[in-house]
């Protein structure tokens, strides 16, 4: 049996995948998480065959989940189970490591698929990410500007879009208050913004984040009310 972990914050959504792998014999869903830092603890306690991850969750999130639990080299394998798709998220994901990629709007024969093949060690992606790809290759030029930063530049962003503290990211990541600040300022100058609601309104632009639903929608709302804070203070 293929012992596998579902990491998404949404619950319904993680309801719907273990009914639908409870009907596949050679999976057992022995785990559920509702954030990176869970999916990490859990992966840590359990050592599943593969941890299936969102992207976007609180916390962490999935890019520095997947991350952690490879860095553990126990063998687990990272599927990411996504709706945040576009760039830079599938190139960043395979090169963290993960060992397939697929769209929440894939179909349930490309999530088994994607476990299976990832418990033998073999890289899966659906087809409209294999598709994207494909034409971004062929096009050659960055399509997002986000494309320019790091894996940990990008989780950076993601958490500051998020509305999440300095101190917060700090304690998250590990890093100190001043290794954060450093961090953002040079993803503002790599992305030519100056402050965190341009870099929101950035990532609304490139499709990275939905201005209307989920915590994301929130805190570019959220973000002119805190942006006139001090860093130190932030």
């Amino acid at each position: 049996m293929i012992r596998t972990i579902i990491a998404d914050d949404q619950s319904l959504f993680r309801a719907g995948i273990k009914r639908l792998l409870r009907d596949v014999r050679a999976i057992d869903v022995v785990a559920e998480a509702d954030s990176g830092e869970e999916a990490v603890d859990l992966a840590r306690r359990l050592n599943p065959h593969v941890v299936s991850l969102e992207i976007v969750m609180p916390g962490i999130g999935g890019l520095e989940a997947a991350r952690r639990i490879l860095k553990m080299e126990t063998g687990t394998q990272i599927v990411m189970l996504s709706s945040a798709w576009d760039a830079p998220y599938p190139t960043q994901a395979l090169r963290a490591g993960a060992c397939g990629f697929v769209t929440k709007r894939g179909s349930p024969q490309e999530v088994v698929a994607a476990i299976k093949r990832a418990y033998a060690g073999k890289r899966f992606v659906s087809s409209d990410i294999a598709q994207h790809l494909a034409f971004r290759s062929l096009d050659d030029p960055v399509d997002s500007p986000f494309d320019n930063l790091s894996s940990r530049e990008l989780q950076v962003t993601l958490m500051v879009i998020n509305c999440q503290r300095v101190n917060d990211i700090s304690a998250n990541l590990h890093l100190s208050p001043k290794t954060v600040n450093s961090y953002r300022y040079r993803i503002f100058d790599k992305l030519n913004v100056s402050s965190d609601v341009e870099l929101a309104l950035l990532a609304v632009k490139h499709g990275m984040i939905n201005p209307i639903l989920g915590n994301f929608g929130e805190s570019v709302v959220r973000m002119p009310l805190e942006d006139g804070a001090a860093l130190e203070d932030w």
